[in-house]
């Protein structure tokens, strides 16, 4: 997925959604699956923002991630 998008930023593939347990956002729906979740970790560890969808078409837009990330930069 990182090729095909050209992302300059690592992509985690959590297979065995040990990761998304961590963050608690697994199985939130009742659906056996983590919940859409976007989170923003600065390069201490922080979660500087997040965002956890209420269904699974609920996701920030690009914009709103962006501009997140703009922000921390000043």
């Amino acid at each position: 997925m990182a090729e095909h998008a050209r992302a300059e930023f690592p992509i985690l593939a959590d297979l065995d959604q040990s990761i998304a347990r961590k963050y608690g956002v697994y199985d939130l729906l009742d659906d056996g699956v983590a919940a859409p979740a976007t989170f923003i970790i600065a390069s201490d560890g922080v979660i500087t923002w997040y965002d956890i969808g209420e269904n699974i078409t609920d996701r920030p837009s690009a914009e709103e991630v962006l501009g997140r990330l703009k922000s921390r930069e000043n």
